[in-house]
């Protein structure tokens, strides 16, 4: 009886030790995902969509955060080519935030729910032609945490604001002009990359009609030499002579 009891004993613990070794599903269980992911973070790229092509892209956002895209068709090729590109955010259930049909636009709205937002970029309106997009899309708060923090933060404010309240005050307002700062920076970048969509444009459209006026001209300069040569040709053909006889008199 003795002997089997530390047998048991050691498969217990083998079995256990193993069982317990196993893959963890959490590795951090004490980090939320709103300090994983929270950030106000933007991107700026362009894309370039074939005929009747489709381009997705999936950006996160948590719950009160602001979600802005801005989008903008620098140029087009093809046959019969049209310039509005049909964009379409969704959210992360699949419901559709908005949508717009145009050339150049922005979509702005508050985030209902935490998860990945859809967007998607379709140019079928053009079955025969490609076009460049530039995109700017992103996500920025007016609050440096939650709802639930800024909350217990207020809380913990008000309880505090006997005993530090000239401290408090000073860092609250050094906390809020800076917030002030960073944000109304933020939108001051946001203008600059929809100035710098709009000279990508004016330069892409330079280029464009620089090309026609180029390839108008030489068409126009080769009719004119055409021309010349056929008039000249056919004036000639009018004064065309041939040898006459002593009796014959010449005819033109």
């Amino acid at each position: 009886m003795l002997r089997r009891i530390p047998c048991f004993l050691a498969c217990w613990l083998l079995f256990g030790c193993y069982v317990s070794g196993g893959p963890t599903a959490d590795l951090r269980p004490e980090i939320t995902d709103q300090e994983l992911f929270w950030g106000a973070d933007q991107y700026d790229f362009s894309i370039v969509l074939g005929s009747s092509g489709m381009e997705c892209f999936w950006h996160f956002a948590h719950e009160g955060e602001r979600f802005y895209l801005t989008f903008m068709v620098q140029w087009v090729t093809g046959v019969g080519h049209d310039r509005h590109l049909s964009v379409t955010v969704n959210s992360p259930k699949s419901l559709l935030v908005s949508a717009v049909d145009d050339a150049t636009g922005q979509i702005n709205f508050k985030a209902e729910e935490t998860g990945f937002y859809q967007m998607c970029f379709n140019n079928f309106h053009n079955r025969f032609g490609v076009m460049q997009i530039f995109l700017n899309f992103g996500v920025y708060y007016d609050s440096p945490g939650s709802v639930a923090a800024a909350k217990a933060k207020e809380e913990e404010d008000t309880a505090k604001e006997e005993i530090r309240k000239d401290l408090n005050n000073t860092l609250s307002a050094i906390e809020a002009t800076s917030h002030r700062v960073e944000n109304r920076v933020f939108h001051m970048f946001r203008f600059y990359n929809f100035g710098r969509m709009r000279r990508s444009l004016d330069y892409y459209l330079l280029l464009s009609n620089s090309k026609f006026v180029t390839w108008w001209s030489v068409a126009q300069s080769a009719v004119i030499v055409l021309a010349g040569y056929l008039q000249l040709l056919f004036l000639k053909r009018l004064f065309n002579t041939k040898n006459s006889t002593e009796g014959e008199r010449p005819r033109c």
